[in-house]
C-alpha cells in the first residue's frame, strides 16, 4: 500500500497570506527550505490493486494531485467538514469523467449532511452521459464500523477536535489522524500495532483544537509506531527546527511525500 501526502498544511497553509512584501508570512519557516511550503492537508491512499481513495478534497485538490500524478480515484473518504477539506470538491466532477462514474463519499452522516447543505448539486442524481457538475453517493458511516472504500478494509474511529468530532482511519498497517486534539482509549486500540502513523500537529505551544508538538510526542511514544510523520502543520513549525528535535522514528511530512507502508 502507498500513502501519498498531497498537502501537509494547517487550515491558512504555509506561507499564510500576507508578509511584509506580500508573498507571503512564513512565521518561524525558513522560506528557503521546499519542505516548508504546504498546501492544505490531504491524502490518497493506494491500494496494491492500485485503486485509489482520496480523503478529504480540500482547495488546492486539483494542483495537488496534478503535482502528485495522481491519474484518477476511486473513491472518497472526508474527515469533517471544515473548509480546508472540502473546499475543492467541485474538482470531483473531473474525477467523475475519469472513473466514467459518480464516486461514492464516505463521511459520518453530519458530515455528508454539511455537505449536502453547501454542496447540494454535487448530491443529485447522475444524468448520464456527461459529468458538468460533481456526481458523489453518500455512505454514510458510524464511528467504529469497518467499511469497504477503493476496494480497501477502512477502520474508522472517533477523534476530539474540540468543535466537532473527525474522523481517524486504521487501512492496514497505516493509521491516519488529523484535526484532533484529544484521542480516546477507543482510538488508541484502534492504532496498536500499526506500521505508520500520519498524525496532525498544529504548533510548538498547546491549541485549543489542535494537537501541539510535545503532546504528539507523546501520542507516538504510546501508540508505538515504526514511522510517526507529522502533518497540518503551521507556520511555527519550521522543518530545520523540527529535524533537530524529534527522536528516531518520528519526522514531518511535507507535500508530495510517498509512504511505503508495510504489510
Amino acid at each position: 500500500m502507498r500513502v501519498t501526502i498531497l498537502g501537509c498544511g494547517g487550515s491558512a497553509g504555509v506561507p499564510q497570506l500576507g508578509g511584509a512584501d506580500g508573498h507571503g508570512d512564513w512565521g518561524a519557516c525558513d522560506p528557503a527550505e521546499p519542505r516548508n511550503r504546504r498546501t492544505r492537508t490531504s491524502i490518497v491512499v493506494e491500494s496494491a490493486a492500485c485503486q485509489r481513495l482520496l480523503v478529504d478534497t480540500g482547495p488546492e485538490m486539483r494542483c495537488q494531485l496534478l503535482a502528485a500524478g495522481v491519474p484518477k480515484v476511486d473513491a472518497v473518504l472526508f474527515t469533517h467538514s471544515h473548509a480546508d477539506h472540502i473546499t475543492g470538491l467541485d474538482d470531483v466532477r473531473i474525477l467523475n469523467r475519469l472513473a466514467n462514474s459518480p464516486l461514492p463519499a464516505f463521511g459520518t452522516q453530519f458530515t455528508l449532511g454539511e455537505l449536502a447543505q453547501r454542496f447540494d448539486y454535487a448530491f443529485l442524481p447522475w444524468k448520464p452521459p456527461t459529468f458538468f457538475r460533481p456526481v458523489m453517493v453518500p455512505q454514510p458511516f458510524e464511528y467504529g464500523d469497518t467499511i469497504e472504500a477503493a476496494g480497501m478494509a477502512v477502520q474508522v474511529f472517533e477523534q476530539d477536535h474540540r468543535v466537532m468530532k473527525t474522523t481517524g482511519l486504521r487501512i492496514g498497517q497505516f493509521g491516519y489522524s488529523t484535526d484532533v486534539v484529544n484521542l480516546d482509549e477507543t482510538a488508541f486500540a484502534t492504532l496498536a500495532g500499526i506500521d505508520t502513523w500520519l498524525v496532525g500537529c498544529f504548533q510548538r505551544a498547546a491549541h485549543s483544537t489542535h494537537a501541539n508538538f510535545e503532546r504528539v510526542l507523546g501520542w507516538a511514544k504510546r501508540v508505538g509506531a515504526r514511522r510517526t510523520v507529522l502533518t497540518h502543520m503551521g507556520p511555527d513549525l519550521d522543518w530545520a527546527w523540527m529535524q533537530q528535535r524529534l527522536p528516531p522514528g518520528v519526522e514531518p511530512g511535507w507535500d508530495g511525500q510517498v509512504l511505503e507502508i508495510l504489510d
